[in-house]
């Protein structure tokens, strides 16, 4: 650090305009010009902070090394004076007033009583824009919804007269060792929701035996997370597949190094959806960037979402397999098969299992819900006489909110379920002590419902306690999730500009 060159506030302010771009992150100041047009955010949010503290903004959505990362050690110009710097007194704004209190008045963790409740917290003190990223789906929503409708089509067949007083619910994935068979599914920008970010998910986790999925777009970076397991602790990684496959190479071979027990490679995002929600807050303008690679230039208004991943490779196809095949010795699962076609050609493929997954109706508007998929995946592998095999697993996620939906999809046909969107807002309510709590609530649904249902294992679970002939039918009723429906949000149509009448 002695060698760094020092600079002064007011030489970096010099530097404030297209033509000569630096800023200041965490102390440090980059020389970022060159690094404009290449911003996945645009260059518009770095312009709005060239020559000064972009640290502010920088924060929530980047990983700590995501600049050194992407820019090369020439633009690392060196650290700021810290006496020539001038403390902003930050404006509260009633907006932030309004925010403060609400966190003040949260219910009592002890009066969470389910995933619901979770989410409905989450949705009071979440700034608008992150609620709006994290809540939103694809074009009409239709598929968010009908995820969590599909589970209320599958009815229970329980068995009575077992001596249930021992029950255990723990279980493995891909060889690792799980207290539950619910893994934590990988979700993105972490830190958008709390200052700790996917720290929260790593700490619980360890605390209580569950793996969790690390994303390629997490807030805090790899090693950072890494670096916080437990001894011991089981990760999984999902990647996106960068255009650069030498980038793609060096991340995967990585987290090898680091301990990582399986690759899960996202299969279903070509290119991202359009999520309304998230397009209408225009994001971009407001800061959002890339995780850990760079990418192309995106249209301004789009949303976090597309922001945040135009490095995605939309050439990613069934020839690509032998290639991470060779480049790992990672388990391989492809997360987001849709159809029993695709799962066929996934075992055929030598990976060694599946998500069924439609990216949490984040993606393809009217597509059918995982658990609806796994009925037909299941009697078509079976069929061919690829099932059962302990070397290829089925997985699956979307909607699950409840223990006894994990139960229905284990008696389907999956190994285990990935949970995503309940265990974040666990996290931006309430921090770590939330997603221990939504750990606990998950266990305590397990022993109950499988006391109820007469399993004393996971392996007792079986097709003969579910009923699933109405899971195909889209328009069957079932009693309405009243939980569910309360804390979803309807989409909202344009706005008028305000004008004088």
């Amino acid at each position: 650090m002695s060698d760094m060159r020092v600079l002064t506030t007011s030489e970096v302010a010099a530097h404030a305009s297209r033509e000569s771009c630096w800023i200041i992150v965490h102390g440090k100041v980059y020389d970022v010009t060159e690094f404009l047009d290449e911003h996945p955010g645009g260059s518009k949010i770095i312009l709005k902070y060239a020559g000064q503290d972009a640290t502010e903004a920088y924060e929530p959505i980047h990983p700590p090394d995501a600049i050194t990362t992407n820019l090369p050690p020439e633009k690392h110009l060196g650290v700021i004076d810290e006496s020539t710097v001038v403390k902003a007194v930050k404006e509260v704004t009633e907006e932030d007033k309004r925010r403060q209190a609400l966190m003040a008045a949260r219910p009592p963790l002890d009066n969470i009583l389910n995933m619901h409740d979770f989410e409905s917290v989450a949705k009071m003190v979440l700034p608008d824009k992150a609620w709006a990223y994290y809540s939103s789906a694809s074009d009409d929503e239709i598929t968010l919804r009908e995820n969590r409708m599909a589970y209320q089509r599958v009815w229970f067949r329980p068995r009575i007269l077992r001596d249930v007083s021992s029950v255990d619910w723990s279980t493995t994935i891909l060889g690792q060792r799980s207290s539950l068979p619910v893994y934590i599914s990988a979700t993105a920008l972490g830190k958008l929701g709390h200052p700790d970010g996917e720290l929260c998910l790593t700490r619980a986790a360890a605390n209580h035996g569950v793996i969790q999925m690390i994303a390629t777009l997490a807030s805090c970076s790899f090693d950072d997370i890494i670096d916080a397991a437990a001894p011991g602790q089981t990760f999984f990684l999902q990647l996106y597949v960068n255009r650069d496959r030498e980038i793609t190479k060096k991340y995967v071979q990585h987290a090898e190094r680091r301990g990582v027990k399986g690759l899960f490679i996202t299969v279903d995002a070509p290119q991202l959806g359009r999520r309304e929600k998230d397009m209408r807050m225009k994001f971009v303008d407001d800061g959002a960037g890339a995780e850990v690679q760079k990418g192309q230039e995106v249209k301004k208004d789009q949303g976090v979402a597309r922001a945040i991943s135009s490095f995605i490779d939309p050439s990613l196809s069934w020839q690509d397999i032998p290639w991470f095949k060779s480049i790992t010795k990672m388990p391989i699962i492809l997360k987001g098969i849709a159809t029993a076609e695709d799962a066929i050609l996934a075992y055929e493929a030598g990976v060694q299992g599946i998500v069924l997954s439609n990216h949490g109706g984040r993606q393809l508007d009217t597509a059918r819900s995982g658990l609806e998929v796994l009925v037909e995946v299941t009697a078509a592998l079976r069929q061919r006489g690829y099932l059962p095999d302990p070397k290829f697993e089925i997985y699956v996620d979307g909607g699950v909110r409840r223990a006894s939906d994990v139960l229905k999809a284990i008696a389907l046909g999956a190994k285990a379920v990935g949970v995503g969107r309940p265990f974040l807002y666990a996290f931006c309510a309430y921090g770590q002590e939330g997603v221990e709590r939504a750990i606990q609530l998950f266990r305590d649904e397990f022993e109950m419902n499988m006391r109820l249902l007469g399993a004393r294992t996971i392996d007792e679970i079986v097709p003969e306690m579910v009923v699933a002939s109405s899971l195909s039918s889209h328009t069957v009723l079932t009693p309405e999730d009243k939980l569910f429906s309360t804390t979803y949000q309807p989409l909202s149509l344009a706005k008028f500009r305000e004008a004088k009448l």
